[in-house]
């Protein structure tokens, strides 16, 4: 156990986020996402049982968002939907990413092949246990200025 360090993230899960350079992105995806078949030899960290909203809250207590990148933060629109259209987990996420200082206008939605194809740029993938579909982000790291 760490100090101040939120329970949610592992060992494993600090290790990558670390390693991890300024633009580089994390996806956080549901418990249905394909993250095998798409990780393509990246590291696949696993939190079954946890919420995309509670894991995404974990990675960003440690992960700034990059300021350099027009949209930082994206999430799988919902097939079919109304441009705008967010599930509750999405909504969570923007409201997340919105507590870390960026307007809503920074996170994208991005339709469901194109976010797959995004994710060939991801350097981690971390699968939670979120049950509802399109409930899947990006997220780009940015620099810490110490």
């Amino acid at each position: 156990m760490l100090k101040g360090i939120d329970p949610v993230l592992t060992p494993e899960l600090l290790m990558h986020l670390s390693a991890m350079g300024h633009g580089e992105w994390v996806a956080v995806v549901d418990a249905n996402f394909t993250a095998d078949f798409l990780s393509h030899g990246k590291p696949v960290v696993r939190l079954p049982g946890l919420s995309l909203e509670r894991v995404t809250q974990a990675v960003l207590s440690v992960f700034p968002l990059a300021a350099d990148v027009p949209q930082p933060a994206a999430y799988m629109q919902v097939s079919g939907s109304a441009p705008g259209h967010q599930t509750p987990a999405q909504r969570a996420v923007v409201d997340l990413v919105v507590n870390e200082g960026l307007e809503a206008e920074h996170v994208e939605a991005v339709e469901r092949f194109a976010f797959y194809e995004k994710i060939k740029a991801a350097s981690l993938i971390v699968q939670t246990g979120e049950g509802t579909a399109f409930g899947n982000a990006l997220f780009c790291k940015g620099v810490i200025l110490l």
